[in-house]
Protein backbone atom coordinates (compact mmCIF):
# COMPACT_ATOMS: atom_id res chain seq x y z
CA UNK A 1 0.00 0.00 0.00
CA UNK A 2 1.36 3.37 -0.92
CA UNK A 3 1.85 6.13 1.76
CA UNK A 4 -0.32 9.61 1.64
CA UNK A 5 2.22 12.03 0.57
CA UNK A 6 2.82 15.72 1.72
CA UNK A 7 4.35 18.63 -0.69
CA UNK A 8 7.16 19.66 1.42
CA UNK A 9 5.66 23.10 1.39
CA UNK A 10 3.11 21.44 3.20
CA UNK A 11 5.72 19.58 5.93
CA UNK A 12 5.24 21.88 8.22
CA UNK A 13 1.54 22.23 8.71
CA UNK A 14 1.47 18.41 8.72
CA UNK A 15 3.53 17.58 11.41
CA UNK A 16 1.56 20.21 13.40
CA UNK A 17 -1.80 19.16 12.78
CA UNK A 18 -1.37 15.09 12.50
CA UNK A 19 1.94 14.41 13.61
CA UNK A 20 3.24 12.42 10.70
CA UNK A 21 3.77 13.11 6.93
CA UNK A 22 5.58 11.21 4.12
CA UNK A 23 7.55 12.72 1.33
CA UNK A 24 8.60 10.95 -1.91
CA UNK A 25 11.88 11.37 -3.19
CA UNK A 26 11.17 14.27 -5.83
CA UNK A 27 9.92 16.10 -2.30
CA UNK A 28 13.36 15.57 -0.20
CA UNK A 29 15.44 16.65 -3.38
CA UNK A 30 13.08 19.96 -3.40
CA UNK A 31 13.88 20.44 0.33
CA UNK A 32 17.58 20.03 -0.43
CA UNK A 33 17.75 22.70 -2.60
CA UNK A 34 16.53 20.52 -5.78
CA UNK A 35 19.20 18.84 -6.15
CA UNK A 36 19.11 15.38 -8.47
CA UNK A 37 18.50 12.09 -6.84
CA UNK A 38 21.49 10.39 -8.61
CA UNK A 39 23.58 12.63 -5.87
CA UNK A 40 21.92 10.86 -2.95
CA UNK A 41 22.45 7.35 -4.71
CA UNK A 42 26.00 8.04 -4.55
CA UNK A 43 25.78 7.70 -0.73
CA UNK A 44 24.46 3.78 -1.78
CA UNK A 45 27.96 2.34 -0.89
CA UNK A 46 28.21 3.51 2.80
CA UNK A 47 25.63 1.43 3.24
CA UNK A 48 27.41 -1.93 1.93
CA UNK A 49 29.97 -1.23 4.47
CA UNK A 50 27.99 -0.98 7.49
CA UNK A 51 29.16 -3.34 10.16
CA UNK A 52 27.01 -5.46 12.21
CA UNK A 53 25.13 -4.57 14.97
CA UNK A 54 26.56 -6.67 17.84
CA UNK A 55 23.76 -5.51 20.40
CA UNK A 56 20.72 -7.10 19.06
CA UNK A 57 19.25 -9.41 22.21
CA UNK A 58 17.32 -11.44 20.15
CA UNK A 59 20.33 -13.31 19.05
CA UNK A 60 19.71 -12.00 15.11
CA UNK A 61 22.34 -11.15 13.00
CA UNK A 62 20.03 -9.57 10.62
CA UNK A 63 21.13 -5.63 11.21
CA UNK A 64 23.85 -3.56 9.98
CA UNK A 65 24.45 0.01 11.54
CA UNK A 66 26.60 2.98 12.58
CA UNK A 67 25.65 5.79 14.25
CA UNK A 68 27.00 9.58 14.54
CA UNK A 69 25.41 12.52 16.84
CA UNK A 70 25.44 15.89 15.59
CA UNK A 71 24.37 19.20 17.47
CA UNK A 72 22.66 21.67 14.39
CA UNK A 73 21.99 25.20 15.70
CA UNK A 74 20.17 27.00 12.66
CA UNK A 75 22.75 26.92 9.88
CA UNK A 76 25.45 25.65 12.48
CA UNK A 77 26.44 21.63 12.00
CA UNK A 78 28.99 20.20 14.19
CA UNK A 79 29.33 16.93 14.67
CA UNK A 80 30.05 15.78 18.53
CA UNK A 81 32.55 13.53 19.96
CA UNK A 82 31.50 9.76 19.52
CA UNK A 83 29.48 8.50 21.93
CA UNK A 84 27.00 5.60 22.84
CA UNK A 85 23.60 5.15 21.66
CA UNK A 86 21.27 5.28 24.94
CA UNK A 87 17.34 4.52 25.57
CA UNK A 88 15.72 3.91 28.65
CA UNK A 89 13.75 0.97 28.81
CA UNK A 90 10.39 3.00 28.66
CA UNK A 91 11.31 3.65 25.08
CA UNK A 92 12.65 0.59 23.74
CA UNK A 93 11.60 -2.67 26.55
CA UNK A 94 14.34 -4.54 24.28
CA UNK A 95 17.60 -2.60 24.08
CA UNK A 96 16.56 0.15 26.69
CA UNK A 97 18.75 0.81 29.50
CA UNK A 98 22.36 0.07 28.36
CA UNK A 99 24.98 1.77 26.14
CA UNK A 100 25.36 0.72 22.68
CA UNK A 101 28.19 1.53 21.03
CA UNK A 102 28.27 1.58 17.33
CA UNK A 103 31.58 2.17 14.72
CA UNK A 104 30.83 5.90 13.39
CA UNK A 105 29.28 7.29 10.51
CA UNK A 106 32.62 7.11 7.75
CA UNK A 107 34.13 10.62 7.87
CA UNK A 108 33.53 10.87 4.18
CA UNK A 109 29.49 10.82 4.58
CA UNK A 110 29.47 12.91 7.52
CA UNK A 111 31.51 15.54 6.10
CA UNK A 112 29.64 15.59 2.92
CA UNK A 113 27.85 19.22 2.27
CA UNK A 114 24.55 17.33 1.12
CA UNK A 115 24.86 15.27 4.64
CA UNK A 116 25.15 18.74 6.59
CA UNK A 117 22.40 19.76 4.42
CA UNK A 118 20.11 17.45 5.23
CA UNK A 119 20.42 17.74 8.98
CA UNK A 120 19.94 21.05 8.97
CA UNK A 121 16.42 20.40 6.83
CA UNK A 122 15.87 17.88 9.49
CA UNK A 123 16.70 20.40 12.59
CA UNK A 124 14.47 23.36 10.80
CA UNK A 125 11.16 21.12 11.08
CA UNK A 126 12.05 20.34 14.91
CA UNK A 127 12.50 24.03 15.25
CA UNK A 128 8.78 24.63 13.09
CA UNK A 129 7.31 21.52 15.43
CA UNK A 130 9.06 22.86 19.03
CA UNK A 131 10.26 26.47 18.61
CA UNK A 132 13.77 27.58 17.17
CA UNK A 133 16.76 26.25 19.45
CA UNK A 134 19.59 24.21 19.01
CA UNK A 135 18.86 20.55 18.32
CA UNK A 136 21.02 17.09 19.42
CA UNK A 137 20.52 15.03 16.14
CA UNK A 138 22.00 11.23 16.55
CA UNK A 139 22.14 9.91 12.92
CA UNK A 140 21.49 5.65 12.10
CA UNK A 141 22.87 4.63 8.97
CA UNK A 142 20.71 0.69 9.14
CA UNK A 143 20.63 -1.90 6.63
CA UNK A 144 18.15 -4.93 7.74
CA UNK A 145 19.31 -7.92 5.88
CA UNK A 146 17.11 -10.38 4.82
CA UNK A 147 18.94 -12.98 2.58
CA UNK A 148 19.99 -15.56 5.01
CA UNK A 149 15.79 -15.30 5.57
CA UNK A 150 13.81 -13.02 8.03
CA UNK A 151 14.74 -9.16 8.91
CA UNK A 152 13.08 -6.78 11.63
CA UNK A 153 13.43 -3.39 11.23
CA UNK A 154 12.02 -2.54 14.56
CA UNK A 155 12.57 -5.97 17.03
CA UNK A 156 11.48 -4.21 20.10
CA UNK A 157 8.22 -3.60 18.58
CA UNK A 158 5.64 -0.51 18.22
CA UNK A 159 7.48 2.18 19.78
CA UNK A 160 8.55 5.80 20.50
CA UNK A 161 12.45 6.92 20.71
CA UNK A 162 11.62 9.50 23.19
CA UNK A 163 12.98 12.38 21.05
CA UNK A 164 11.04 15.37 19.43
CA UNK A 165 11.46 14.82 15.76
CA UNK A 166 12.20 11.44 14.15
CA UNK A 167 12.57 11.41 10.73
CA UNK A 168 12.59 7.76 8.69
CA UNK A 169 14.82 7.93 5.08
CA UNK A 170 14.42 4.96 3.07
CA UNK A 171 17.52 4.36 1.26
CA UNK A 172 16.65 1.41 -0.85
CA UNK A 173 14.97 -1.98 -0.97
CA UNK A 174 16.29 -4.66 -3.06
CA UNK A 175 14.94 -7.96 -3.21
CA UNK A 176 12.42 -7.90 0.10
CA UNK A 177 8.85 -8.39 0.78
CA UNK A 178 7.32 -7.11 3.47
CA UNK A 179 8.42 -4.01 5.49
CA UNK A 180 5.10 -2.16 6.39
CA UNK A 181 5.40 0.66 8.22
CA UNK A 182 2.99 1.14 10.85
CA UNK A 183 2.41 4.73 12.41
CA UNK A 184 -0.18 4.94 15.74
CA UNK A 185 -1.36 7.89 17.51
CA UNK A 186 -0.24 7.95 21.06
CA UNK A 187 -3.14 8.73 22.30
CA UNK A 188 -5.83 7.33 20.33
CA UNK A 189 -7.02 4.52 18.31
CA UNK A 190 -6.40 5.93 14.97
CA UNK A 191 -3.66 4.53 12.86
CA UNK A 192 -2.18 4.36 9.64
CA UNK A 193 -0.46 1.79 7.56
CA UNK A 194 1.88 1.80 4.47
CA UNK A 195 4.89 0.49 2.55
CA UNK A 196 7.77 2.78 1.76
CA UNK A 197 8.72 1.88 -1.65
CA UNK A 198 10.64 4.84 -3.63
CA UNK A 199 14.44 5.29 -2.50
CA UNK A 200 14.49 8.52 -0.73
CA UNK A 201 11.29 8.73 0.03
CA UNK A 202 10.80 9.80 3.98
CA UNK A 203 8.65 9.28 7.08
CA UNK A 204 8.43 12.60 9.56
CA UNK A 205 7.23 11.68 13.00
CA UNK A 206 6.60 14.35 15.88
CA UNK A 207 7.43 11.30 18.17
CA UNK A 208 5.86 13.34 21.68
CA UNK A 209 2.22 12.05 19.69
CA UNK A 210 2.93 8.71 17.36
CA UNK A 211 4.04 5.10 17.78
CA UNK A 212 5.86 3.49 14.89
CA UNK A 213 6.98 0.22 13.92
CA UNK A 214 7.83 -1.60 10.64
CA UNK A 215 7.20 -5.13 9.53
CA UNK A 216 10.06 -7.59 8.63
CA UNK A 217 11.46 -8.42 5.76
CA UNK A 218 11.69 -11.41 3.87
CA UNK A 219 13.42 -12.32 0.58
CA UNK A 220 11.86 -12.49 -2.59
CA UNK A 221 14.40 -14.54 -4.14
CA UNK A 222 15.99 -16.64 -1.32
CA UNK A 223 18.73 -16.92 -3.73
CA UNK A 224 19.84 -13.60 -4.06
CA UNK A 225 20.60 -10.39 -1.40
CA UNK A 226 18.14 -9.39 0.25
CA UNK A 227 17.88 -6.15 2.13
CA UNK A 228 16.02 -2.81 3.18
CA UNK A 229 18.61 0.35 3.85
CA UNK A 230 17.09 3.34 5.93
CA UNK A 231 18.84 6.17 7.40
CA UNK A 232 17.03 7.32 10.68
CA UNK A 233 17.84 11.02 12.27
CA UNK A 234 16.03 12.04 15.65
CA UNK A 235 16.10 15.40 16.75
CA UNK A 236 16.13 16.15 20.45
CA UNK A 237 16.50 19.49 22.51
CA UNK A 238 18.58 19.91 25.34
CA UNK A 239 21.08 17.19 24.80
CA UNK A 240 21.89 13.99 23.51
CA UNK A 241 19.56 10.99 25.32
CA UNK A 242 22.08 9.32 28.11
CA UNK A 243 22.05 7.14 31.54
CA UNK A 244 23.42 10.70 33.29
CA UNK A 245 22.79 14.18 32.20
CA UNK A 246 23.81 15.35 28.80
CA UNK A 247 27.69 16.23 28.62
CA UNK A 248 27.55 19.82 30.05
CA UNK A 249 30.12 21.16 27.54
CA UNK A 250 27.94 20.18 24.33
CA UNK A 251 24.99 22.45 25.94
CA UNK A 252 26.48 25.33 26.76
CA UNK A 253 28.15 25.92 23.33
CA UNK A 254 25.37 24.39 21.24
Amino acid sequence: MAPPLTAPGALDDALRGRGHAVLDAAGLCALLGGIARERLDAWWPYWDRLPDDTHLRDGGRYRRRRHACFVVDGDDVRQAPHRAHWQPVEYNALHGGFERWFEPVEPALAGDALWARLLRVAAARASALRGARPWYVEAHPFRIDASAGIGRPTPEGAHRDGVDLVVVVLVRRVNVKGGETRVFDAGGPQGLRFTLAEPWSVLWLDDARMIHETTPVQPLDPGAPAFRDTLVLTCRAGGFQGPQRPDATWRSTA
